[in-house]
């Protein structure tokens, strides 16, 4: 699977999780976020994200409103 289609399937499986509630939907993107995560030509910041986001994904710690915004 190549780089776009890693994250394509990511963003689908998030925005599944996030209009449905899927909690398998949810593990399945926290695993693609870990694969994208360890690409070796990724920046600290995106890595860093992508693991907060697994991180969240997979222990259902996801915060509804994190932000005021």
């Amino acid at each position: 699977m190549g780089n776009s289609e890693l994250w394509a399937g990511a963003l689908s499986l998030l925005l599944i999780h996030h209009e449905t509630g899927c909690p398998h939907s949810a593990l399945n993107a926290a695993r693609l976020l870990d694969r994208i995560g360890e690409m070796e030509n990724l920046d600290d910041a995106t890595r860093c994200l992508c693991e907060r986001a697994s991180t969240r994904l997979s222990n259902g710690k996801e915060l509804s409103h994190a932000c005021a915004a």
